[in-house]
């Protein structure tokens, strides 16, 4: 193929990587906000938020089939469109102080989220193989990057007391516009029996992904990955705060070190990659995880609690962008694995972090942050499974 329409395609992919976790974090940001419009206590807004959970728990292992019949592209303009209906009746809700409108606007946002995430792995992972190196871990250094643009807008915004109805209407015009736009950019697909989309269909027909030894493992080493990011994003500035005695500002600054860390190693983790291979880049990175971890939960001051920080966020880098690109290793089987494999993931992302909370109520949630530890220790007990894929063995995976 073209390698100039392969790099086109690996900026679209790495935009739409971006826009997604700008989309998100911008609202996540106004939570505060949302809070205090709805009269909701803290406990109240996070029953809430689980809509968004359910949504994309729904849409993600249906994606795969959703890809499969209209392709990656399309595939993220229905999730792009869903997102931001359903950000038009978060905004009308809030406008009218209206609890079970949010909760309807945020399920379809989560749906949108589901099926916009599992499309742009999957193209990642195409433009990936067409560029013959590991570049996985960059699309996943955009929607870090994009998280925390995000987030800095709408901290900025809710300073400036915009409305949250207006910013979110803001940002439904700027995704709608870019789904239409930066997809068309993406690798063509071809109607030819050798589709990616074709391949999807004749295969998702057969045996299920969900049935699948490898596909399975490598869900857990994403289970762990994911785990850890999504705890670290959710209570290690509170984990500062309350183990150390820092400052609310103190511990968003630790928050920050920690996306930071993770960011930068997505940036140029592909390089390791290609020298050293994805298994024992996974060991490494786990490993660095399992390290960071026990120095921040341990350490008696926040300066070493940073540098545990900075390695908690290099080992969380690499754990999911690795594990999309090992169960997309075969295309025919990419969009049902990718799906799988999603799911396992978003599932610990999303519902971990509050069973953390809820550990947290009775042994302070520094302490319970070590509950992590096993699902890192479970991901490089199964990390060998993310070794790629020979073409040999494309299409027949054992069971």
């Amino acid at each position: 193929m073209n390698q100039q329409a392969v790099r086109r395609a690996a900026i679209a992919t790495f935009a739409v990587f971006a826009i997604n976790g700008f989309v998100f974090a911008s609202w996540a940001a106004r939570i505060p906000a949302v809070t205090r419009i709805l009269e909701l206590t803290a406990g109240e807004m996070g029953l809430l938020l689980l809509t968004i959970a359910a949504g994309s728990v729904i849409a993600l292992p249906l994606a795969g089939s959703v890809v499969a019949k209209i392709g990656t592209a399309n595939t993220i303009r229905v999730g792009g469109f869903a997102a931001s209906f359903g950000g038009l009746i978060i905004a009308l809700a809030l406008f009218q102080h209206n609890v079970s409108l949010t909760a309807t606007g945020l399920f379809f946002f989560g749906v949108g989220i589901g099926l916009w995430d599992v499309a742009q792995n999957i193209e990642g992972a195409d433009v990936e193989r067409h560029l013959g190196r590991t570049i996985m871990p960059q699309f996943h250094a955009g929607f870090s990057g994009g998280a925390l643009i995000g987030a800095l807008v709408g901290a900025g915004l809710s300073a400036l007391d915009v409305s949250m109805s207006l910013h979110l209407l803001v940002i439904v015009v700027g995704v709608c516009l870019a789904m239409v736009l930066v997809p068309r950019m993406f690798l063509p697909e071809t109607p030819t029996s050798g589709s990616r989309a074709d391949a999807a269909v004749k295969t998702h027909k057969g045996r299920s992904a969900w049935t699948e030894k490898r596909t399975l493992m490598v869900g857990l080493v994403v289970l762990g990955a994911a785990l850890t990011e999504g705890a670290a994003n959710d209570w290690i500035a509170k984990a500062s705060v309350d183990g150390f005695g820092s400052t609310e500002a103190q511990g968003a600054i630790m928050f920050a070190v920690f996306v930071a860390s993770m960011t930068l190693f997505r940036f140029f983790g592909g390089r390791f990659i290609d020298r050293f291979g994805r298994v024992p880049v996974l060991y490494g990175s786990l490993g660095s995880a399992l390290v960071g971890l026990v120095i921040f939960v341990f350490a008696p001051n926040m300066v070493l609690a940073g540098v545990g920080a900075v390695l908690w966020g290099a080992g969380a880098a690499m754990g999911f962008p690795m594990g999309m690109s090992a169960a997309a290793d075969d295309p025919a089987r990419a969009a049902a694995r990718v799906s799988v494999v999603s799911t396992i993931g978003y599932v610990a992302f999303l519902a971990g972090p509050p069973l953390l909370g809820f550990l947290g109520d009775h042994i302070t949630i520094r302490w319970a942050l070590l509950a992590i530890a096993v699902a890192i220790i479970a991901s490089l007990l199964t990390a060998p499974a993310a070794k790629p894929l020979p073409a040999s063995e494309f299409e027949s995976v054992k069971h």
